[in-house]
């Protein structure tokens, strides 16, 4: 699949797969930031991406970024549609600095990762009745 890249700015390096087996590219930090203590901050990659049709384009934390940075991604993941690539439509990482010190960032530092994933929309069809048993408990099986 190729996939449509804007880069805002020219010295960005473009997102790249580390090992044949990654499923997901890292997403780096477009400039050097501060973000203090316990706040959430938009961190710019300097890249527009162009999601492919019938994709999403899903943003998710690198699992060292909060153990080496003490960041998270401040809402989860992060969900990139279809239509979300204008020329204002920079991909940006939410990141919540959950330390009680400040976190400095690097221009270049690869704070998170995306992937694409193959989605359908559906058409919701009400019903009236549900199955007479239930499974019980909060999102487990036994």
């Amino acid at each position: 699949m190729r996939v449509k890249i804007f880069r805002k700015d020219p010295s960005v390096i473009l997102p790249a797969y580390h090992t044949s087996g990654s499923v997901a590219f890292d997403l780096a930090a477009n400039e050097d930031m501060v973000i203090p203590p316990r706040e959430i901050r938009l961190i710019p990659t300097g890249l527009v991406i162009c999601t492919p049709e019938n994709h999403m384009l899903l943003v998710a934390a690198r699992s060292s970024t909060p153990m080496k940075k003490g960041l998270m991604l401040a809402n989860g993941i992060g969900i990139v549609d279809q239509d979300f690539c204008g020329p204002d439509d920079e991909i940006k990482i939410q990141v919540y600095n959950f330390t009680d010190k400040p976190v400095e960032v690097k221009k270049g530092d690869r704070l998170a990762q995306g992937l694409f994933l193959h989605l359908e929309r559906v058409e919701w069809e009400e019903i009236t009745s549900l199955p007479e048993k239930s499974r019980g408990g909060f999102g487990s099986t036994g």
